[in-house]
């Protein structure tokens, strides 16, 4: 089974604790349990902390750029870079984990193009283009009522984006933002993101932005925090809950629209029976027993998101990665 999880914020806790990786008690990811989870492909998010935006967030981002090569360096009997297309399959081929750089918010590209490519060089192949709240690109799905859509600057992004080969993801987008990438040519995920119809939090997404991402051939990543799941205390919140979302994602929007997107490390409670990343065949046997497919199960833990980064990515041939 190729498990591919779009979101963790594991990233955070290197720059000062190397050794995480190694396998910790204070979080969700590590190595080890990575390995007992049989995750195929990952995505580390690069998120800068409110108290380094945004005069930091530039500083701070590549901190932890640099901790995801030094992880490379270190683990590459286990883990490899993903730069280009091919990275995808020959890392799968080896058996070993493929990991993909994401910024999640856009502060670090500041107001200047030429960060964007920067980042592209530093590995970066997916940009969440706000967090919560507004930035020199778009505003955030805090912003509600105020939110308005894609800047002059963010639609230059987006379009730049697109040119080099990188994946726009729209969770934390406000809604008006996420309409006006619709418009675009860009290749569009939410990384991590649930329905909007199962639990109407502004950070899920309703059933008209799912089918226009849908349409689009993106891919939406349910996203593990209580909080998205369901009205509940976080506690009584299980992975039953999650599969709810699953199914009604795969029944809305089609089998070839959803994924995972775990948000492990950047939440602070999990759905009972998900509790880390050696959880993820669970999911597996979850969907199994309520009749899912085999086929379909492939596609949701995996399949999809492998499919539009392959498509995405830019050919070894074209960049010389």
């Amino acid at each position: 089974m190729y498990i591919f999880d779009a979101h963790i914020d594991t990233l955070m806790q290197l720059p000062s604790d190397p050794k995480y990786f190694e396998g910790n008690t204070r979080g969700h990811v590590d190595l080890p349990r990575m390995r007992a989870g049989q995750l195929s492909a990952q995505i580390f998010a690069v998120f800068t902390e409110s108290h380094y935006r945004p005069g930091q967030s530039l500083q701070r981002s590549l901190a932890m750029i640099d901790a995801f090569w030094n992880m490379m360096d270190a683990y590459s009997d286990d883990l490899g870079p993903v730069l280009c297309a091919e990275d995808l399959t020959e890392l799968r081929d080896q058996g070993r984990i493929a990991c993909l750089l994401s910024l999640e918010g856009a502060e670090p590209i500041g107001v200047d193009l030429h960060n964007l490519r920067i980042m592209h060089r530093l590995g970066v192949r997916a940009v969440t283009l706000t967090w919560n709240h507004r930035n020199a690109l778009a505003d955030g799905a805090e912003e509600e009522s105020a939110a308005g859509g894609l800047s002059l600057f963010g639609n230059q992004v987006v379009a730049e984006m697109t040119r080099l080969g990188m994946v726009v993801d729209v969770s934390h987008l406000a809604e008006p933002g996420f309409w006006d990438v619709v418009k675009t040519d860009a290749a569009m995920i939410a990384s991590h993101s649930n329905a909007a119809a199962l639990h109407p939090h502004r950070r899920n997404l309703t059933d008209d932005q799912l089918r226009a991402l849908a349409d689009r051939g993106g891919v939406v990543g349910v996203n593990f925090h209580p909080g998205f799941i369901k009205d509940s205390d976080p506690s009584d919140v299980t992975a039953e809950d999650l599969y709810d979302h699953i199914e009604y994602l795969i029944n809305s929007v089609g089998e070839d629209g959803v994924g995972l997107g775990s948000d492990y490390d950047g939440i602070s409670n999990t759905p009972q029976g998900l509790e880390d990343a050696s959880t993820f065949p669970r999911i597996v046997k979850g969907l199994q027993r309520r009749g899912v497919k085999d086929s379909v199960i492939r596609k949701v833990m995996g399949e999809n998101f492998y499919r539009i980064f392959c498509k995405t990515l830019p050919k070894r041939e074209n960049m010389g990665c």
